[in-house]
């Protein structure tokens, strides 16, 4: 089963070189077997999750000292170490957090050598971490740990170590089943982010079932107030919750994204802002 730009397009919306990811997907998919829309779904929607629509190949760990007592509590705050030394120096944060004299499970991630931590940090579709498990990816292609660290930065590398831990955890059955949280949990080990896991599922699932709304349909103008299939094209090229309907969050987003992109951020989804959005 191969995935057209568009159905790849519905599922990951916020990516740009989505061509380019489909060319890689359908030389893949055949060869392990992830050739129905359950297995295609999973798959992807999952990546999807992990690398922020297929968009970021490594761990962003540049944190603030809020962030750092939040996300990584077991390592700092009251009477531990200063998150404030730490505070946006991703470098500095991995080379703590992810080594293994200072977690509690030791030996785990086989971070022992100095920089361990920032070299093995997350990496590629899957956010592949330490030293342990890029090694064993590194033997199946008959590569040095440190080469696969880099390798795992590119598109090829990113989407061959998800292909590699897919099948390696024998992941088609588990999508088989139709069960995103059993599947989530194979993946994560708990259900950390299933709810956006779920949602990129249905919405893989509706391109791949000719469910979608087809982006020819798309006409005028949609503003804050409006519903239907054109706003839900809008919320999924931004990465929203696509209910169809234009409230202040998507009022937000639209007027944040055409910032960015030089045009006059009035909110307002018209042909100039659509065809530079959408396509």
């Amino acid at each position: 089963m191969q995935i057209s730009p568009e159905q790849l397009s519905h599922m990951i919306p916020s990516n740009d070189e989505v061509n380019e990811w489909c060319d890689e997907l359908n030389r893949a998919f055949d060869k392990y077997q992830i050739n129905t829309p359950k297995r295609i779904a999973g798959f992807i929607s999952q990546c999807a999750h992990e690398s922020a629509d297929f968009k970021r190949l490594e761990e962003n760990l540049n944190y603030s000292r809020k962030a750092l007592e939040s996300v990584f509590g077991r390592y700092f705050g009251s009477g531990k170490r200063d998150a404030a030394e730490y505070a946006r120096q991703p470098q500095k944060i991995a080379n703590y957090v992810y080594m293994d004299e200072f977690r509690s499970k030791r030996g785990a991630l086989g971070n022992t050598q100095e920089g361990d931590g920032w070299r093995f940090r997350g990496k590629g579709l899957k956010q592949l971490t330490g030293r342990n498990n890029v090694t064993r990816f590194a033997k199946d292609f008959n590569i040095t740990p440190e080469k696969a660290s880099d390798w795992l930065e590119t598109k090829e590398g990113a989407l061959a170590s998800a292909l590699w831990f897919w099948d390696t955890n024998n992941l088609n059955a588990t999508a088989d089943t139709g069960d995103v949280a059993k599947l989530t949990k194979r993946i994560n080990g708990g259900d950390i982010g299933l709810s956006d896991r779920e949602r990129r599922y249905n919405l893989a699932m509706q391109a791949l079932t000719g469910d979608m709304p087809s982006r020819a349909n798309f006409s005028g103008s949609v503003r804050i107030g409006d519903r239907g299939n054109n706003v839900k094209l809008v919320q999924e090229k931004l990465g929203l919750a696509a209910d169809g309907i234009f409230g202040s969050g998507t009022d937000a987003a639209v007027k944040k994204w055409q910032a960015e992109n030089g045009l006059t951020a009035d909110g307002i989804v018209g042909p100039k802002t659509y065809e530079k959005m959408i396509g």
